[in-house]
């Protein structure tokens, strides 16, 4: 498709993009959103961060016919996982922690460190394992969907059914 090529560098500035798009959206209260979107809008916003990133990148660069699965595809994953931790870092200390289904935002990471108020009070040990639980998940799951995108795109996953004169690909 004339849509899917594009090079390695834009691929990775398009998924760190949506990723950081994703998680800024995660910054918003849930209950800001009215009706069923309460589950919907923050759903879409884990999309954005976890699934779509690695996916869409890996899926619009262009590659030769012969090459699935490259040095450079094999690095794609972390490449994007380390871009997309470091503007995680940046949006957490800036601006504040992703929020779940019933929290309300308490601020930028900074300022939680610094305060003595015991309701908003984070410790360094807290924040340092919210970003060790992202980081290893980015790392494993970009990976894993860079390299499932690769095989499927390259006509890996595809077989062909039955074995007589009238074959069917699926």
């Amino acid at each position: 498709m004339l849509f899917n090529k594009v090079s390695y560098r834009r691929g990775i500035i398009e998924g760190v993009i949506i990723y950081v798009l994703g998680r800024l959206g995660a910054l918003i209260t849930p209950a800001f959103f009215p009706d069923w979107t309460f589950v919907a809008i923050p759903l879409l916003f884990l999309v954005f961060q976890y699934i779509l990133p690695p996916v869409w990148a890996a899926r619009r660069m262009t590659s030769t016919k012969r090459e699935r699965l490259s040095r450079r595809f094999w690095l794609l994953g972390p490449r994007i996982a380390a871009i997309c931790l470091a503007f995680d870092i940046v949006i957490s200390l800036c601006l504040g922690l992703p929020l779940t289904m019933f929290e309300v935002q308490k601020g930028p990471v900074l300022l939680r460190l610094a305060t003595t108020d015991a309701a908003s009070h984070l410790s360094w040990l807290g924040y340092g394992l919210y970003e060790l639980r992202t980081a290893v998940f980015l790392f494993v799951f970009y990976t894993i969907a860079v390299l499932c995108t690769r095989l499927a795109g390259g006509g890996f996953l595809r077989f062909t059914m039955p074995a007589g004169g009238n074959r069917v690909t699926l």
